[in-house]
């Protein structure tokens, strides 16, 4: 029996076009990877600045003021690579990573007023520290969305494992200007304290699922160089249990020193992980130019499992891809939630005319005192916002 239904094309031309779209995709992702790059320095380089400036501003101007100005210049110059990377970057994979962008870009925007509050010390650390923060969660936010235009479960599982390091090494930051802060001012409160601990929980859980997507020379290279050292561990517990010795500011600089040798192995670390994911893809792309534009019987791919049926893969397949969506979703899950609390702080804030660190003591008493997370705590605030009367707090 022949078949004589017309046709546009035959196999021979579809097999072209998924050549090229693969192409096309794979050479995409080399540009995404180019701008991961980009945020990641950005990133490291704004993450200098806060602690540097935290420790400025804990120290009434007397600790850190060169390294603050070297960090400011470093952060000018990655932030002009940035916006020449994103003007390279055409077209952008979608508009929810245009708003993520855009976002970041416009909070980014708020810099120099905040330069100009630390150098005045018009502003107080932990104030300091959540607006250099809220920049830091803005840009790494990027990340996870670069994700949804990558369709090859290998490329897609390293891109979780990188977000997973990043995010796990900003916690760390976040660690360490809290810590400075603490330490300089010669004692810690219970808030400090309970952002330390959630700090400490939070980078391990990041870098557990870093390391079940990472090859073993990686996690390797982790356990060696990435992990607290001894004096940190000392230092924490110093921090979490007990108020340090007024030794005008060498246990805050010994605390610097210390997390900021931590952040630059973990720093170095993601730069191999960020060259490893682009050899990957360079790889795929020699793959795909040499995958020939008909495929004969003897090449079938399935050919290579003879004792395997097809379910099974299938099945292993989608349960991978399954685990990479459910691990992206929670980390997804975390950053959304960390901006309904910043929120509902706002809220709090205006409404209430409480200072920023008043905000957050209110909202964690409030999921304290009801049992419930401060995310829905902060949900709940946001629902019944129209209903609120503004009511000065005397």
């Amino acid at each position: 029996m022949t078949l004589t239904a017309s046709r546009s094309c035959g196999a021979g031309a579809w097999f072209q076009r998924a050549k090229q779209m693969r192409q096309q995709q794979l050479s995409r992702l080399v540009q995404l990877g180019e701008l991961v790059n980009g945020i990641s320095r950005l990133v490291h380089m704004l993450q200098c600045e806060r602690g540097a400036s935290n420790v400025w501003l804990c120290s009434q101007g007397q600790l850190y003021d060169p390294e603050c100005r070297a960090s400011r210049a470093l952060v000018d110059e990655n932030l002009a690579v940035l916006y020449r990377l994103l003007d390279a970057q055409s077209p952008l994979p979608g508009s929810a990573v245009c708003e993520r962008i855009a976002s970041a870009l416009l909070s980014l925007e708020g810099l120099v007023a905040l330069r100009d509050g630390v150098s005045a010390q018009h502003i107080a650390a932990p104030m300091a520290m959540d607006h250099y923060s809220r920049m830091l969660r803005q840009l790494l936010s990027i990340v996870p969305q670069l994700n949804d235009s990558i369709d090859d479960p290998h490329i897609a599982g390293r891109f979780v494992a990188l977000y997973s390091l990043m995010q796990g090494k900003e916690l760390v930051g976040q660690e360490r200007a809290l810590g400075a802060i603490g330490f300089t001012q010669g004692t810690f409160s219970d808030d400090i304290r309970q952002k330390l601990v959630d700090r400490i929980d939070g980078q391990q859980a990041c870098f557990d699922v870093f390391l079940s997507r990472s090859p073993a020379e990686l996690q390797h290279t982790f356990t060696l160089n990435c992990q607290p050292c001894l004096e940190t561990e000392q230092l924490r517990r110093v921090a979490c249990t007990r108020q340090p010795a007024a030794d005008r500011g060498q246990t805050a600089l010994t605390w610097f020193a210390r997390q900021t040798a931590r952040l630059e192995h973990l720093r170095t670390l993601e730069e191999t992980v960020i060259a490893d994911l682009i050899v990957a893809v360079d790889e795929r792309m020699e793959m795909a130019e040499s995958v020939p534009v008909s495929v004969p019987e003897h090449d079938d791919p399935l050919a290579h499992y003879p004792d395997k049926p097809l379910l099974p893969l299938v099945r292993q397949q989608a349960r991978e891809i399954e685990q990479l969506s459910r691990q992206l979703a929670s980390l997804r899950d975390t950053l959304e939630e960390r901006k309904i609390i910043d929120k509902a702080k706002s809220l709090l804030m205006a409404h209430q005319n409480l200072s920023e660190e008043q905000a957050w003591s209110a909202l964690r008493k409030m999921a304290m005192d009801t049992n419930q997370r401060m995310v829905d705590i902060a949900r709940a605030l946001l629902t019944v916002k129209h209903l609120w009367q503004v009511i000065p707090k005397e």
